[in-house]
């Protein structure tokens, strides 16, 4: 893949994820400011049952989406080093397919199918 499409690619999936973390983060703020009007004895109050489920939930959504994050940061240091798009197991070119479907993958689909 060329380096400006990789740029591209990982500019505009880096945005994508940067928008969801930050919705992500107003929701769980939402939620947060929400528990704050409910018991705080979540065991016998079935609605803060729910909001500490809400709130768990949407807390591993994050720190998924911060992973994601980092990984494409990852993935534009590779494109500045000229390692982008080389598998990091048997050194050879990931397929332009499995980039465009995962831009910070960093194996290819044989070491990634051996690896399981």
């Amino acid at each position: 893949m060329a380096r400006k499409s990789s740029e591209r690619l990982l500019a505009e999936q880096r945005s994508e994820v940067q928008h969801r973390i930050e919705s992500l983060q107003r929701h769980l703020a939402s939620i947060v400011e929400s528990a704050t009007w409910t018991a705080n004895d979540d065991e016998h109050d079935p609605e803060g049952v729910t909001i500490a489920y809400e709130r768990a939930q949407t807390q591993g959504l994050l720190v998924d989406a911060k992973a994601e994050l980092e990984a494409l940061d990852e993935a534009a240091r590779r494109v500045e080093e000229g390692t982008y798009g080389l598998c990091q197991r048997c050194g050879k070119r990931i397929s332009k397919e499995r980039l465009e479907a995962l831009p910070a993958a960093t194996l290819c689909i044989r070491c990634t199918s051996a690896r399981r």
